[in-house]
């Protein structure tokens, strides 16, 4: 979502704020922006704040710069995925305050602000500054932020800054200067993710949403804790905490990679991640020798104490899964696992849903959060309020280790699926899948549910995952034949059955997504029960076969959509006995995996969301409205 990096150095910092931004393309938007101040490399005519903003993607952006010759030594730079008003330059970040008085459209602004988040006071905030003579020019909560910190500013952009955050509720993380400091960004952070990066010779300092903005810049990075404001010059900086009081935070080595990874041979990057896939599971698998509690041990705190999975999985008889999207689905598939296998109780819950309820909260609940991005604000809460609510032991399944997830859960098992740029996610998915499946062996371990034998059963076809997904990758022919199809069309069923219901699930949102195709998912046995009602010769209903327990009951669930002369396109293991007729297009799969089954079934699903996209011209690596890491609410 939404990207901030910020800046104070001696040299023109412009190119390293707008390759930042461009790291962070990957989050997802719909405008950018740069400011800087004029005189912060010396005297410049105005010596005041410049800036330029665009609805174009930041190479656009830089072209801009480029043109107007915008340079300076301290400055700030966003991406902005919209909230409050519509994808627009009047609304881009950043905003620039301008009052109060009548002449304040014309007078040059002495505050240059960028924000992620959501002020949910901004109403009553903007109605007071209206109140003062702020003229407004943009429909954003932001502005109102700009404007107030411009009410309080005295000659000191960081006083004035602490004050402000004391008037917003909601969420934040902000990046200020202003036009009589010329060396000075301050930050600030509440409910958004904001970081500190620390030049390599001390003498310049930087702000980012994400470190990997700051990749190749510096990897001295200081996690700003909740509450924080920071005070960025040439050659110091200094943090205050929620209650304003001076803090020392850990400066942490961090080794962040660039999102802006070579496509290869591939037409974009999402395709290029579904084929990255049998790599990721082997990376997330990589020295896996045995199952055990330790997999999921605590990062050291910073006396080099871990906390202790083998403890926790002890002492918790209940699982709660938070998350939401493609996550969500994981946890879906997780409860079968989790309840099948290690035989303990498990609620998957929308992370937003969640956090809005009564429920009944138990201390011997192992609440598991799953998270590609580590910073999806809908989840972070609903960890925090199931805490709250006295449900100490924590666990995230998620792909970033200096995430704020990582470090809000006592446990954490770190998959390595590595940086995915496509907003639809695709590697991410399955290695969280792999990263749960080790979980439910863990906690059957725990519970002396598992046998060697078992043990030994389940890490062999784990270490075969890669092999068996490079199989199932081959089928990209057979699944453009069936996107041609899938282009023509403006609605889907997807419909699947027990552990695959939420493939089912992941396929039609994998659809949706990207091709903007209306589809829907349903567990096979429900279509009798109103969905049904919408099968045509227009409505193609595609169907997760594996050869389990419930294939014959599946059968008879496609025999209701043939009779009903709705069209079949079935991902069916070999030894299914489905076989290709008028009506029914089956693609076999290489091989049954068991448990294991809906990490290689997805795979299609995502081949026929991507190809079909292609088909049709849709941004497959940016859709519309989507943004990759959903930092607001």
């Amino acid at each position: 979502m939404c990207g901030i990096v910020g800046a104070v150095s001696k040299r023109n910092i412009v190119p390293i704020l707008v390759q930042g931004l461009q790291r962070l393309e990957y989050r997802g938007y719909d405008s950018c922006g740069v400011a800087i101040h004029a005189a912060s490399l010396g005297p410049a005519e105005g010596g005041g704040l410049q800036r330029a903003r665009s609805t174009a993607r930041v190479a656009e952006l830089m072209a801009q710069v480029q043109a107007e010759h915008i340079e300076g030594g301290t400055g700030i730079a966003h991406t902005r995925w919209a909230t409050h008003g519509a994808p627009a330059v009047h609304n881009a970040h950043p905003h620039f305050s301008h009052g109060p008085g009548a002449e304040a459209a014309e007078r040059p602004g002495r505050i240059a602000l960028v924000h992620n988040g959501i002020i949910e006071n901004h109403d009553e905030l903007r109605a007071a500054l209206k109140a003062k003579g702020y003229a407004f020019h943009s429909q954003t909560d932001t502005e109102v932020i700009a404007h107030l910190v411009d009410s309080l500013y005295d000659g000191d952009v960081f006083e004035a800054v602490k004050a402000a955050v004391r008037q917003l509720r909601g969420a934040y993380a902000i990046a200020v200067f202003a036009k009589d400091e010329p060396h000075r960004v301050v930050g600030a952070r509440a409910g958004s993710p904001l970081i500190l990066g620390v030049g390599k010779d001390g003498g310049e300092h930087f702000l980012a949403s994400d470190a990997m903005a700051l990749a190749g810049v510096t990897d001295q990075i200081v996690y700003l804790a909740e509450g924080d404001v920071v005070d960025l010059q040439l050659g110091k900086y200094w943090i205050i905490d929620k209650a304003h009081k001076s803090v020392t935070r850990p400066v942490k080595t961090v080794q962040a990679h660039s999102g802006a990874a070579e496509l290869g041979p591939y037409r974009h990057y999402m395709q290029k991640e579904i084929f990255e896939q049998p790599r990721a599971i082997a990376d997330t698998l990589e020295g896996l020798v045995g199952i055990a509690p330790e997999l999921f041990d605590g990062q050291p705190d910073e006396e080099g104490v871990s906390a202790s999975a083998h403890r926790v999985f002890q002492q918790i008889d209940r699982v709660l899964i938070l998350a939401c999207g493609t996550s969500y689905y994981s946890g879906c598939t997780a409860k079968y696992w989790l309840e099948g296998i290690a035989k303990i109780p498990t609620q998957v819950e929308i992370a937003s849903e969640y956090r809005y309820r009564e429920s009944v909260p138990d201390p011997r609940t192992l609440v598991v959060t799953i998270s590609q991005s580590g910073e999806t604000a809908d989840t972070l809460a609903a960890l925090r309020h199931a805490q709250s609510l006295g449900m100490e032991h924590t666990l995230t399944v998620c792909n970033v280790a200096t995430s704020a997830m990582v470090r809000e859960c006592k446990l954490a098992y770190i998959t390595r699926a590595g940086v995915e740029v496509g907003v639809a996610s695709t590697k991410a998915f399955t290695t969280q899948l792999a990263g749960l499946f080790l979980l439910t062996l863990a906690l059957a371990q725990a519970k002396g549910l598992l046998t060697e034998e078992a043990e030994q059963r389940h890490l062999k076809a784990m270490r075969h995952l890669p092999v068996a997904l490079q199989s199932v990758l081959a089928l990209e022919p057979q699944i453009i034949t069936w996107s041609e199809d899938f282009a023509k069309m403006e609605n889907a069923l997807f419909l699947g059955r027990g552990l695959h219901y939420p493939v089912a699930l992941e396929g039609a949102l994998k659809l949706k997504e990207i091709t903007y195709i209306h589809a829907e998912a349903y567990a096979a046995g429900e279509l009798k029960h109103g969905p049904l009602a919408l099968v045509t010769s227009t409505m193609p209903v595609v169907t997760v076969a594996p050869n389990d327990q419930l294939l014959e009951k599946l059968k008879s669930n496609m025999q209701e959509v043939r009779a009903r002369g709705g069209v079949l396109y079935v991902l069916a293991d070999g030894d299914t006995r489905i076989e290709s007729e008028e009506g029914i297009h089956v693609i076999r799969m290489p091989e049954h995996y068991g448990e294991l089954s809906p990490l290689l079934h997805v795979v299609p699903l995502q081949l026929l969301a991507y190809h079909t996209a292609c088909a049709r011209g849709t941004d497959v690596d940016k859709p519309r409205n989507l943004a990759k890491s959903v930092t607001v609410e």
